[in-house]
């Protein structure tokens, strides 16, 4: 049987670099033609990086980005990667509008282009907003083999330009992906791509992007399946990795052209000759599966990382309440950054009690961050004083003053401020604007406060597993949550207990569940009036917090968009 070695990059590309992401295209197809591959795969867009959003308007951007795809062709050759076959994702232009396309580099030159059949309009996507969608399909002819490709969203369409690859004929499907990462969609990627496998009659490669992008975070994920839909690999995710691996095809595919279900199909040769046969080598093991907190630890890693990095920061600060929100965040960005990045601060007010500053004393000694200590007492006391703050005001002043005090440190010393709050607070408005929701970044806005409870206990167990010292501190797991902004306080004096309260918000928030639904499911209607009350009118709260990670399906801005200013009430 015909043979092929496939080389599947996933990479962690950045949006705009095109420079970057260039010699990062030039890197990975140099260490496919070290391991011997005849065929490379990048995934969408990896030239521009995913997504450009509104970079795909301006037309100097889209130009760039063919220059930099021509510049990529030549810088290929050069670098002795001329002979490899390689599939990039980039951001093209013709008379027709923008396009999400695919190119085929060879010998230092482009020699196939195709580009995004369906364009998403859903969720995080606004790809109608910007793309002109394609109407062919490229074949190329390697080594005797034909390979056809399907960008992203057209693999998720029954029916689609997969269906007409099987109709046309094809040995080889590839499919370079941009598909975020949100919690268990990788249980949704492999029926699918097996799914897909059938429908072509040949095997299937997927490429997945990996790493962090403002909001959104890639996993990676990337897996070939044969044309009966056996899984043959799958790399880890959340890591820069490559795939290669050889295939035992069966050749012979038709090589028709014209239209096929409504696409138009075109074939480009690069060599007919096959391969002479050589020892395949062994099938990458597939990476084992990740539990459900171990995949969201390693989203919200990631995102925190990338953000960093890509925006410019070696350095994060935040404040530590000894508090579990604020434990979780500085572990999240001591496993990120290393612990000498990270500045945590102690805020001590009046009202603040011994074990809040013991504990985050304890989570600086267990993670070995910079700690310092910095007491708001006389700073609120100044505000008290001169306006006659009582009561919420009084509340909320203490807050502003750790807000001032964290971006004063930011200013001064180039760290970013990490914001700690929760999505169960922001949902219902339990935050301070201008106080703990300042910042330049919210690792865990979409993570619900239950859940936040069950990433430090997976956490601390898998410190315990490497015999290492849990980095929470068990207290700041165990006691009951509150602000500590007025004496006594905690925070089920004003919220319904939090297995109750997120059980509500996953129903509303993610689900789009009205009243009605919400009382079908059992829920009192003391309680989702109190929920749903909180949830509407705090909708400005939420579009001035920071940016942060996304690991639901329906994330606080990209996703969730309602008026601020609405007549509309449920009940």
């Amino acid at each position: 049987m015909p043979q092929l070695r496939l080389a599947l990059a996933q990479v962690n590309a950045c949006v705009g670099d095109l420079a970057g992401n260039a010699e990062l295209v030039v890197e990975w197809s140099r260490k496919a033609v070290e391991a011997g591959a005849h065929l490379a795969v990048f995934p969408e867009m990896a030239l521009t990086g995913y997504p450009v959003e509104d970079l795909a308007l301006r037309v100097s951007f889209a130009e760039a980005s063919k220059e930099a795809l021509l510049g990529l062709a030549a810088a290929l050759d050069e670098s002795g990667c001329g002979e490899l076959a390689v599939f990039v994702g980039y951001l093209d232009r013709d008379a027709a509008g923008m396009r999400n396309s695919a190119a085929v580099l060879h010998r230092g030159r482009v020699v196939a282009r195709q580009h995004k059949h369906h364009l998403p309009n859903y969720g995080v996507f606004d790809e109608r907003r910007y793309f002109t969608p394609g109407d062919s399909l490229d074949v190329v002819r390697v080594h005797g083999l034909e390979v056809g490709m399907v960008i992203c969203e057209d693999l998720w369409q029954d029916g689609g330009p997969v269906a007409a690859l099987g109709r046309a004929g094809v040995d080889l499907v590839v499919s370079p992906n941009a598909s975020p990462y949100e919690r268990e969609k990788d249980d949704a990627r492999l029926p699918l791509v097996a799914r897909r496998a059938a429908e072509a009659g040949a095997p299937l490669a997927y490429v997945n992007l990996v790493g962090g992008q403002d909001e959104l975070v890639f996993d990676g994920d990337t897996m070939v399946v044969t044309a009966d839909g056996t899984l043959v690999t799958r790399a880890p995710r959340f890591v820069e990795h490559l795939v290669v691996l050889d295939l035992d095809l069966p050749g012979g595919a038709s090589r028709a052209e014209g239209d096929h279900g409504g696409f138009a199909v075109h074939r480009r040769t690069l060599s007919d000759e096959p391969l002479p046969a050589y020892e395949p080598l062994p099938a990458p093991q597939a990476a084992e599966p990740l539990s459900d907190e171990a995949e969201v630890w390693h989203a919200l890693v990631t995102g925190l990382r990338d953000y960093a990095h890509k925006n410019g920061f070696r350095s994060v600060v935040l404040g530590l309440s000894g508090g579990i929100d604020s434990a979780v965040v500085a572990a999240l960005a001591v496993d990120a950054l290393g612990a000498d990045h990270v500045y945590g601060v102690s805020m001590p007010s009046d009202y603040s009690s011994e074990h809040s500053r013991s504990d985050a004393h304890d989570l600086a000694q267990r993670t070995g961050l910079h700690y310092s200590a910095q007491p708001i007492a006389d700073m609120v006391r100044v505000f008290v004083d001169q306006l006659g703050l009582t009561d919420l005001a009084e509340e909320n002043v203490q807050a502003r003053c750790r807000g001032v005090t964290l971006m004063g440190l930011s200013n001064q010393h180039g760290h970013l401020v990490l914001a700690t709050g929760n999505k169960t607070e922001l949902a219902v408005g339990y935050s301070t604007i201008y106080g703990d929701a300042v910042g330049g970044f919210a690792p865990i806005k979409d993570v619900l406060k239950t859940l936040v409870w069950s990433l430090a206990r997976w956490r601390n167990a898998e410190a315990e597993k490497l015999g290492e010292l849990p980095p929470i501190p068990e207290n700041s797991i165990s006691k009951p949550p509150s602000a500590e902004l007025r004496p006594g306080q905690v925070d089920t004096d004003s919220l319904p207990d939090y297995e109750l309260l997120d059980s509500v918000l996953d129903d509303y928030v993610e689900g789009d569940k009205g009243y009605r639904d919400l009382i079908a499911m059992g829920f009192s209607h003391e309680l989702v009036d109190k929920v749903l009350r909180m949830v509407d009118r705090a909708e400005y709260k939420r579009r001035q917090y920071p940016p942060g990670t996304k690991i639901t399906f329906k994330a606080f801005g990209r996703d969730r968009r309602l008026p601020i200013t609405s007549g509309w009430r449920e009940g």
